[in-house]
């Protein structure tokens, strides 16, 4: 058994996390989320993988470090972002056998491929995953013929969805599969359901519908529920390391992790499940409310509260409150500032992206920020707010809308002075 992992394309809707990398190169529990994916297909002893990248990808580079897990590794490259039909081309060389297909963000692998593989020993010849949503006109669902899987009907209209069943990103094939998108009249940037629905009128495939709600990728909030399915799996390993130092007077309920060299000063208060990575430095008085997931090289200062947000290397926090957000690596908090979290209405926050107001389906959510983006004193977000990568924000000043990458957004003061 072999396995292709689609680590291609440009990430768009995971903007403003994905300045200069693939969605599945994001952190959590010290690991880019591919390599999870990449441990998965290990432990059901498919060692055999092919990565598909974009041009110019850092992948490669960073998994030379973090393979621990026996696995070959080969790689192409999609020159253009054509769309995953395209992407999986790529790979028509190497594939030999029956193969496993997954997304680079796909962390529950293990278990997922484990069901495939057993359908497959039960007589499948063929296997997509499914899983059921709430919203099926915004994912390609499946159209179902006594019970067996026909087609997937892209984006349907609302009121006109077959099912209420996703077709996720993860499948079982076999090689002629290429036989099929190479024989498509035309190829486009979704031409992979094309050639999809052209091989279910030829194979019966198995349709594995999860009993479980399905974890996507799509936009940089589904982190959330990713970091959560982490904290509750057998890969969340509490301890604290010899090499950290941690307060007498600290107080830790839950499950947490502490890093080598991390330094936990007095008065810190950490409720699990709560990770903290390497060579961290959280300050004195600190309020840290799980789930959070704080990466490498992170630094607090005194007085910082962060509530369940993820943070990845190298970021610099100073006191203030930080919810329901993420912040990619090297931004940099300055004094007082503050998240706002909750819609003063109480209803889901909602994000606007590409001109689109965007259901979160949360009722907290406080900001996503790009790398490298500097925060001025006493400066706020509102609710559902995205700022880019390499922007700076000025003291006092609250950003009520996204903010594109390297924008520079001050407030504007008039200052009066009087003489008696």
């Amino acid at each position: 058994m072999q396995a292709v992992v689609i680590a291609a394309g440009e990430s768009k809707r995971f903007w403003p996390l994905n300045n200069g990398i693939h969605k599945s190169q994001f952190r959590l529990l010290g690991k880019p989320l591919i390599y999870w994916t990449l441990k998965g297909l290990a432990e059901n002893g498919i060692k055999d993988v092919m990565i598909v990248v974009s041009k110019n990808s850092t992948i490669q580079e960073m998994l030379d470090k973090e393979n621990d897990l026996g696995i070959k590794i080969t790689y192409a490259v999609q020159e253009e972002p054509l769309g995953t039909g395209n992407a999986l081309w790529q790979a028509k060389d190497f594939i030999k056998e029956s193969f496993i297909l997954l997304w680079g963000n796909k962390i529950g692998s293990k278990d997922l491929v484990r069901q495939m593989l057993v359908k497959q020993k039960e007589g499948a010849e063929i296997v997509f995953v499914g899983t059921e949503v709430e919203n099926p006109s915004e994912y390609g669902v499946a159209r179902l013929v006594d019970e067996r899987l026909v087609e997937i009907v892209e984006n349907p209209d609302k009121g006109k969805e077959p099912s209420n069943i996703e077709i996720t990103g993860a499948r079982l094939l076999q090689p002629d599969f290429f036989e099929y998108y190479e024989k498509l009249s035309k190829h486009h940037e979704a031409d992979l359901v094309d050639a999809t629905n052209a091989y279910l009128k030829d194979k019966k495939a198995s349709l594995l519908v999860l009993e479980e709600k399905g974890l996507t990728l799509k936009y940089p909030w589904d982190l959330f529920g990713i970091m959560d399915y982490l904290f509750v799996s057998e890969y969340f390993q509490p301890r604290i390391a010899s090499s950290a130092q941690v307060a007498t007077n600290v107080v830790m309920k839950g499950p947490v992790h502490i890093g080598e060299n991390t330094v936990i000063k007095d008065g810190t208060v950490i409720e699990g499940p709560v990770y903290i990575g390497d060579n961290c430095k959280i300050g004195y008085n600190n309020v840290l409310r799980g789930p959070v997931n704080i990466e490498d090289d992170v630094h607090t200062t005194s007085f910082a509260e962060i509530k369940n947000s993820i943070i990845q290397q190298d970021v610099h926090m100073a006191s203030g409150f930080f919810g329901n957000s993420i912040a990619a690596s090297g931004c940099r908090f300055g004094a007082g500032f503050i998240t706002g979290n909750r819609r003063l209405d109480r209803e889901n926050v909602k994000v606007k992206l590409s001109g689109q107001k965007i259901e979160t389906g949360l009722p907290r959510f406080g900001i996503a920020v790009g790398e490298k983006s500097v925060f001025g004193i006493h400066s706020g977000t509102m609710p559902g707010v995205l700022i880019g990568s390499n922007c700076k924000i000025g003291p006092a000043t609250h950003v009520f809308e996204n903010l594109e990458d390297s924008t520079t957004f001050y407030a504007k003061f008039d200052h009066v002075k009087k003489k008696d």
